[in-house]
């Protein structure tokens, strides 16, 4: 056991977040803390590490273990470039390589007692950099960097001149190139493109340490976790499992509550019906039976009515009026900005009456630029884009520039729907959780959640029968997600949206555009179709896109000719990469053949024999980081 949490207990002023919380962590394991917004998730990890005072309980680590800690909106501040600031955290090793050379140089005019002094410090120098891995740290850096969504290109870059997300994005990749026994997360996914969580994943489940992490993301989790925590209403309770093992635990759970507080309920009443009726009899005898039930249903241990699966907000979405089955056609789109190459050029797609479309691609491919062409708030270069018959676009917006800043709550309603009354605002911003004085709160003062929430109040009231929603789950919990899942699936109309939530995607969408290589790749399916399909239908994609046609039902077709070429490539990149590996096994044998020799004894007191075999180590290892390099490049 690396963690253990006992009698946790935390409140503030009246909310009673954590009550006396126990749970433990097992070495290698990957747990999950989940909960609604505000259930005391961030708390209990500050409280484990230190940075919040619990009320009362104890927080444990086994002896001689280490943790390491990202906080949600956590973010590097520094002058260096994106690669040094990560070279930070390899502190030893690079001291240890700048004694190793120290080493050598010494090495060179020393003679006698002296020099065999140094041959058994440099051995021993070298024996420790070997162990901690030293040979490798740089690909071990260039590794993380590139898995969380940084190019080569980037690596130069300052750490002052990147914005909040990539800042949060190097503290992540600094706390995983430290390696701690217990690494704790707080939403680490929030500012990772699907790749990026994707590789983020694979890490983690690799990870020879145990793993703590606080998400929203389903799919992430069931990738990811083996033990679900969960926080409900200040109660804390473990489950076996990944994410969808625990939703169904708690489904069966709640059923088997529930079905107890109601039979207990129909006992009650039944036991007050036969109290009442034996003194209506007045007799004597009968009043005191009356009275001998009435202690025994005193002494009665009431259940408390379990908390409703769903009550977080009502969202119902309803068209107004059916659309043409041609939604929209959008046909030779181009768009770039100044000094940067294209985000998209000639692409073409069409949106029929009743589809669910799902947006996908990396960070930067220009997802949310497209939804803001197709709402005219920004020009395309080129192309155009067509609406059907009756077709009434509900723009959800992730920036949330359809709300007004200096507006209250119920102006924002009220002005764009004077038609409703007072009591059908408040009713309408009650069903999205604000209630009482919350309805004259300024829209500026909200936090990102809350104005997620008038969007989707006002989305509902659009009756629009075409969706556009640009990342309609950020800042969402998983309950209020769910509820919107339910709305979206029961909506009538059209939907066109941009997420990175791929659980989200998995239950909504019923087809992807996967922006990818400045053109869009089409999938008839939800997200698990798309990933069985990507690799075939992607590689369709990785030549110059200026040669690939912008219709999609043509674009992924190669003819014969390209289907060869793109085969070839495939074979020569798997030769490339066998050759390599081989040549590393050579490389890393004749290192070893190299370190027996310099421990030879008769080598020892022989200068020019120890550097000609020092200076070979030395450009054996140099030769060996490249091929380090170019396999991990080869592999990707």
């Amino acid at each position: 056991m690396i963690l253990s949490c006992n009698n946790i207990d935390k409140t503030f002023v009246d909310n009673h977040v954590l009550k006396n919380a126990s749970f433990h962590i097992e070495d290698f394991e990957k747990a999950a803390i989940v909960g609604i917004n505000g259930a005391g998730k961030t708390t209990l990890l500050k409280i484990i590490t230190g940075l919040l005072p619990a009320d009362t309980g104890l927080v444990t680590f086994a002896k001689g273990k280490s943790y390491g800690y990202l906080a949600q909106h956590q973010a590097v501040d520094s002058e260096n470039t994106i690669f040094d600031e990560l070279l930070t955290v390899k502190r030893d090793v690079l001291a240890l390589e700048t004694s190793m050379r120290q080493a050598e140089l010494e090495m060179k005019s020393a003679q006698g007692a002296e020099l065999e002094l140094l041959l058994k410090k440099y051995a021993d120098l070298t024996h420790h950099f070997e162990s901690i891995n030293g040979y490798a740290y740089k690909s071990e850096v260039t590794g993380i960097l590139k898995g969380l969504g940084f190019d080569e290109t980037d690596f130069s870059k300052k750490i002052a001149t990147l914005s909040g997300g990539q800042k949060t994005r190097i503290a992540l990749g600094k706390l995983l190139l430290q390696k701690p026994d217990l690494i704790m997360l707080d939403e680490p996914t929030n500012h990772l493109d699907l790749n990026s969580i994707a590789w983020l994943e694979t890490y983690l489940l690799n990870y020879k340490g145990a793993v703590v992490i606080v998400s929203h993301d389903r799919y992430f989790l069931d990738k990811i976790a083996t033990k679900i925590i969960e926080i409900d209403q200040g109660v804390v309770t473990s489950f076996p499992g990944n994410y969808s093992a625990y939703a169904l635990q708690k489904q069966q759970l709640r059923t088997e509550k529930m079905n107890a507080y109601l039979n207990q309920q129909r006992e009650i009443r039944h036991q007050e019906a036969v109290i009442e009726k034996l003194r209506q009899f007045n007799r004597e005898k009968s009043i005191k039976r009356a009275e001998s039930r009435e202690k025994l249903l005193d002494k009665i241990e009431r259940l408390e009515k379990p908390t409703e699966a769903r009550t977080d907000m009502k969202l119902m979405l309803t068209p107004h009026k059916v659309s043409g089955n041609d939604v929209m056609q959008v046909t030779d789109l181009s768009k770039h900005f100044d000094g940067q190459p294209p985000l998209f050029e000639n692409v073409s797609f069409e949106i029929k009456r009743g589809e669910h479309v799902a947006i996908i691609g990396d960070n930067g491919t220009g997802k949310t630029t497209l939804l803001k062409i197709i709402n005219e708030l920004i020009p395309a270069d080129a192309g155009t884009i067509k609406l059907g018959a009756n077709v009434e676009i509900g723009y959800y917006d992730q920036e949330h520039h359809v709300l007004h800043m200096e507006k209250t709550l119920f102006e924002e309603i009220s002005d764009d729907y004077p038609y409703l009354t007072n009591t059908e605002i408040r009713n309408t911003l009650a069903a999205f959780l604000f209630t009482g004085e919350d309805v004259f709160q300024k829209i500026g003062t909200l936090s990102g959640g809350e104005r997620g929430r008038v969007s989707l109040a006002k989305l509902m009231l659009s009756e629009a029968n075409f969706l556009i929603l640009d990342e309609p789950t950020n800042h969402l919990d998983i309950v209020s997600k769910e509820i919107l899942e339910t709305a979206l699936n029961a909506y009538e109309g059209t939907i066109l949206y941009v997420s990175h939530d791929r659980y989200f995607i998995n239950k909504t969408a019923s087809r992807i555009l996967d922006l990818t290589h400045q053109t869009f790749v089409n999938y008839i399916g939800n997200y698990d179709y798309y990933l069985e399909k990507k690799d075939v239908q992607t590689s369709s994609f990785e030549i110059p896109s200026s040669s690939i046609p912008a219709q999609m039902p043509t674009a992924q077709k190669l003819d014969w000719k390209q289907q060869k070429e793109t085969q070839a490539l495939a074979r020569k990149k798997e030769n490339d990469l066998k050759k390599c590996e081989e040549k590393i096994e050579q490389l890393e044998q004749k290192s070893a053949a190299l370190d027996d020799e310099i421990a030879k004894p008769e080598n020892a007191t022989n200068a020019v024999k120890l550097q000609t075999l020092s200076k070979e180590k030395a450009d054996l290892v140099a030769e060996l980081e490249m091929l380090y390099a170019k396999w991990e490049e080869l592999s990707e």
